[in-house]
């Protein structure tokens, strides 16, 4: 038995940009084969995407070596007969295919799941968009910050003096694609059990909204608007960010023993029994006067005393670090999440292995994303294409 979870299942991956692409990074990181099946002028748009010029003019942008390793690169103009045939005829061979298409492009395609399921009725196709494929905004344009914007996520984010604010990473591209790696998994879990595929539908919208489900339900249980507080934890109070003698340190003193702990460590134990801040509700409503008297203290002394003194104390606390630093703190090299993967014409590349970590069937990031057509042959030569007609077809651009 092979030590990967997906060995032997073949994934179409039609996807670009982000959310598709992070979705079959999952499966090809556990093992998938997974056919990147790509436009053959310049493919995946990711390909051009990236602070490195020279990386977007070989169309290996970082934004798409971010999430490609472990796949291989096909090109083929599925708007050509030639071309759907042979897409047909790797839907045959195919376990999984996926997609973040306008709702209606694979259908003007002419291969759309009503189609490709007769020609493989195992097929789990999973096509992720902005809304969906059906309702009224369904047929609407989607990028990240967009669906920022209509989900509300943008409008809880930030203080009073900036709101609304967008999180630093596009959260509901990623957000989409693990629903989508999700949602497949299960399929192909019920495809074993009951011997048939299906089709998913994921939009991006819906999978960020069940995020915000805290704050979300103190809306729709307890009739409470969310509350601009920045880097404040609503939940409890001392919780949240605070300035350091040399820069900042989070602080979550969410449970009533922490918040005394905490006076203990900052030498304030009188403010244990002030009225204003002795029990956890009341705490939470007297949050600006609190907030300066622990300042004080805090700003005496270095972040990493601090979080030395309470973390021993059982009051959890970290310092902020920049991006840099935290990839390289001690922990996360101790986890391995990090990889490094040689890719011919590049160098070495450090890219993100899977985050959860098997004991029997480990993921292994064991490829460079790839060049852009470099499994066209290997790939249709499985199909039958020889070396002679796959000449042919690149003369007429099919691949």
């Amino acid at each position: 038995m092979s030590k990967h979870i997906l060995s032997g299942i073949r994934v179409l991956d039609l996807t670009n940009v982000l959310a598709g692409p992070f979705a079959t990074l999952h499966l090809a990181l556990l093992g998938a084969e997974v056919i990147k099946i790509e436009n053959p002028k310049d493919g995946d748009l990711a390909r051009k995407l990236g602070i490195v010029t020279a990386l977007n003019e070989k169309l290996m942008g970082t934004s798409f070596l971010a999430q490609n390793a472990n796949k291989k690169s096909v090109t083929l103009n599925t708007k050509t007969p030639e071309g759907k045939e042979l897409f047909k005829k790797l839907v045959k061979t195919a376990d999984v295919l996926v997609e973040n298409f306008r709702p209606d492009v694979m259908g003007r395609l002419g291969l759309d799941y009503k189609v490709l399921c007769e020609i493989n009725p195992r097929l789990v196709y999973c096509a992720i968009s902005g809304f969906g494929q059906t309702g009224p905004d369904a047929f609407k344009p989607a990028y990240d910050q967009i669906i920022q914007g209509l989900s509300g996520v943008m409008a809880i984010n930030g203080d009073e003096r900036l709101n609304p604010l967008r999180a630093g990473f596009p959260v509901c591209d990623t957000v989409g694609g693990l629903n989508a790696a999700f949602a497949i998994m299960a399929a192909l879990l019920h495809r074993e059990r009951a011997g048939e595929g299906q089709f998913i539908d994921v939009a991006m919208l819906d999978s960020i909204m069940p995020l915000m489900g805290w704050v979300a339900a103190n809306l729709l249980i307890g009739g409470q608007q969310p509350m601009l507080m920045g880097n404040d934890n609503f939940t409890a109070a001392p919780s949240g960010t605070f300035k350091t003698q040399d820069g900042y340190i989070n602080i979550a003193a969410n449970k009533q023993e922490q918040w005394e702990s905490l006076c203990d460590v900052l030498g304030v134990c009188e403010l244990k029994k002030d009225p204003r801040f002795e029990k956890r509700d009341v705490r939470k409503k007297n949050r600006k006067l609190l907030t300066p008297l622990l300042q004080a203290k805090l700003a005496e002394q270095p972040t990493a005393l601090w979080v030395d003194r309470l973390n021993a104390e059982d009051v959890p606390s970290g310092a902020i670090l920049g991006l840099q630093a935290a990839l390289e703190q001690p922990q996360v090299r101790h986890r391995g999440i990090l990889k490094e993967v040689a890719a011919d014409g590049i160098g070495s590349l450090k890219l993100f292995n899977l985050a959860a970590q098997f004991q029997k069937t480990p993921a292994d990031l064991s490829s460079a994303p790839p060049r852009l057509s470099e499994h066209t042959g290997e790939i249709l030569s499985g199909l039958g294409v020889g070396k002679e007609e796959l000449a042919a077809l690149k003369a007429k651009g099919v691949v």
